[in-house]
């Protein structure tokens, strides 16, 4: 049961506004210290809600194995569903398995996959999609509710706006599913998005496709990049 919110006075308001700002700090400067000797990483987002006996569940875990063992790591909002399967194949190849947790009332704890020098919580959202955003260097969205599409839209919007100044490649699963929940060329019809913003993503709907397009979007893109050793599911950052 959430605890209930009593009205604060409008001192209290200033005062936790401004202790509000090293807090911020200290999320940035504890996420530069330790995410930046990580490597290029690929992001897999999706529904809290999925079970592990669920095809989503089973293909992410297989997806994000795959991945680490082509050299990059797997982070995900480090949380249970989809999270939970992306972070265990990770661990199970023996590589980075990061996890971005948010601290809420419900549906949200660190899973037992993610690394735990590389278990990140966060307070604000916002500093937990900049982190998203900072490092990944391609994402996999899986079905999800309303957090999976806030973090999609978000980079959709990033990319679209020019705001991400690396390659990005943005890979949806299942398109059957995503066109239940939004029409993309109805967008375009409207004059909402523009046609060439349907680029920004690819849809695939197997999981062979989506592993494909986000290992030759890498090779393409970050073959120069001192790729990251397979490392110890026990490793220890300093």
């Amino acid at each position: 049961m959430r605890k209930e919110q009593h009205p604060r006075s409008w001192n209290e308001i200033k005062t936790n506004d401004s202790w509000a700002i090293f807090k911020i700090m200290g999320e940035f400067v504890n996420g530069f210290e330790k995410m930046s000797q990580i490597g290029p990483c690929v992001s897999i987002f999706g529904s809290a809600r999925t079970k592990p006996e669920d095809k989503y569940y089973k293909l992410a875990e297989s997806v994000a194995k795959g991945i680490v063992e082509a050299g990059y790591g797997v982070i995900t909002g480090g949380g249970p569903g989809i999270m939970e399967a992306a972070n265990k194949g990770a661990k199970k190849a023996g590589g980075y398995s990061v996890g971005l947790n948010i601290s809420i009332p419900f549906e949200q704890y660190v899973n037992k996959f993610v690394t735990p020098d590389l278990s990140f919580e966060f307070h604000y959202f916002f500093m937990r999609k900049f982190w998203f955003a900072y490092l990944s260097k391609a994402l996999i969205v899986f079905p999800g509710g309303f957090g999976t599409m806030d973090e999609l839209f978000e980079i959709l919007t990033l990319v679209q706006t020019a705001k991400v100044r690396k390659k990005l490649a943005v890979i949806i699963y299942d398109k059957k599913y995503w066109n239940k929940i939004m029409n993309f060329d109805a967008l375009v019809d409207s004059g909402m998005i523009s046609k060439s913003d349907l680029n920004s993503f690819t849809f695939c709907d197997t999981i062979d496709e989506a592993y494909d397009a986000v290992i030759k979007h890498l090779k393409k893109y970050y073959a120069k990049e001192k790729e990251p050793k397979v490392i110890e599911p026990a490793l220890h950052l300093k």
